[in-house]
């Protein structure tokens, strides 16, 4: 496969799971006109997070997209920088792991190994040797294949955050601690809300002369971001904010393939935002030909996801919120995220 540098507009598509914990089926409840999430989508994401049963429903997520997607639920676009290269792993219905390989000494870290034949799979068509598995959280979507890749390589280590129950885990790390793999280095940012021990991961891009490049999990889609399944919208906001200090030029590549429907959503949000229509317009073209939508830049999300735009009038004024006397800035801000999120719970994609 050739590399292809990051430019112009990128994207990410569209989950069919309606509230359920990214990677799990969504099972539409009978009664028309009820939230599908209350309580079904509670009852689920418990079962799913904390039980055995989460990681065998797992399994069967595995078999079926391994059967109706032989080959990814997207065409793989690899990106290279000089002495770095970075190969989007498609696996499960929507999801991202993505090998992150420093060219000069062949080592690799992944960062979210959902299927770790998937995984086994690049590392050895790409030659290299998996040093390190960088897990965002706990889900099995995104730490399921953590076991599997211990066993076949055994100098890999896993790291990420103690307070969720990674499995395998043998590197818990701090909020900004660092990590080298060869000549790459990765920062952890605490990024807690979607679970409580959520954490982001980011490239440091000087020593290749490119970008920053933010591995966001679930907490930052193309046009979306995460549930808060075990944080308050404040804490997610903060959480969000402290992604967009980062700065313009982070290239994000996300946990999910979502661009399509996070973008329909947005648009009914803002429907006259013409950086989002042209957005809209660019992933259609992608995603027809199944290709990946990532990476986006954080520059470019902040004229388009709603979840980052919780200060802008435009915004508010959709949503038919303002902000009372008195209130504190953030707090009316968690209070526009939360609006944000509930209408994007009730979103069906048509």
């Amino acid at each position: 496969q050739s590399c292809h540098r990051p430019a112009g507009q990128r994207a990410s598509q569209e989950p069919a799971n309606r509230g359920l914990p990214e990677g799990v089926e969504y099972i539409p409840t009978r009664k028309k006109g009820k939230n599908p999430m209350k309580p079904v989508g509670v009852a689920w994401y418990n079962l799913y997070a904390r039980t055995r049963l989460g990681y065998l429903f797992y399994q069967r997520q595995v078999k079926k997209a391994r059967e109706r997607y032989p080959h990814g639920h997207s065409v793989p676009q690899p990106y290279c920088f000089p002495g770095v290269k970075i190969l989007p792993i498609p696996v499960l219905s929507n999801n991202y792991s993505y090998l992150v390989i420093d060219t000069g000494s062949s080592q690799a870290a992944v960062i979210d190994p959902s299927d770790p034949l998937a995984v086994q799979a690049a590392v050895e068509e790409e030659g290299v040797m998996l040093e390190a598995i960088f897990c965002t959280h706990k889900h099995w979507d995104h730490s399921g294949g953590n076991a599997t890749l211990c066993q076949k390589y055994n100098s890999c280590k896993v790291y990420g955050s103690a307070l969720d129950a990674i499995p395998q885990l043998t590197n818990p790390l701090a909020d900004r601690e660092k990590v080298s793999v060869g000549c790459l280095t990765f920062e952890a940012l605490a990024t807690p809300g979607h679970t409580v021990g959520h954490m982001v991961y980011v490239l440091d891009g000087d020593p290749f002369g490119s970008p920053p490049c933010l591995f966001s999990g679930d907490l930052l889609f193309l046009a979306g971001c995460g549930r808060p399944f075990e944080g308050s919208p404040e804490t997610m906001l903060a959480s969000l904010d402290l992604a967009m200090s980062l700065g313009e030029d982070t290239l994000l590549w996300p946990g999910h393939e979502y661009a399509l429907e996070c973008l329909n959503f947005a648009s009914l949000m803002e429907p006259d935002n013409s950086a989002l229509e042209q957005k809209l317009q660019w992933a259609e073209q992608q995603r027809q030909e199944k290709r990946s939508t990532c990476p986006s830049t954080l520059g470019e999300e902040q004229t388009y996801n709603p979840f980052l735009r919780t200060h802008r009038p435009e915004l508010q004024e959709a949503l038919g919120l303002w902000q009372d006397r008195g209130e504190d800035l953030d707090t009316f801000r968690a209070r526009v995220l939360k609006e944000v999120r509930r209408r994007k719970d009730l979103y069906q994609a048509t």
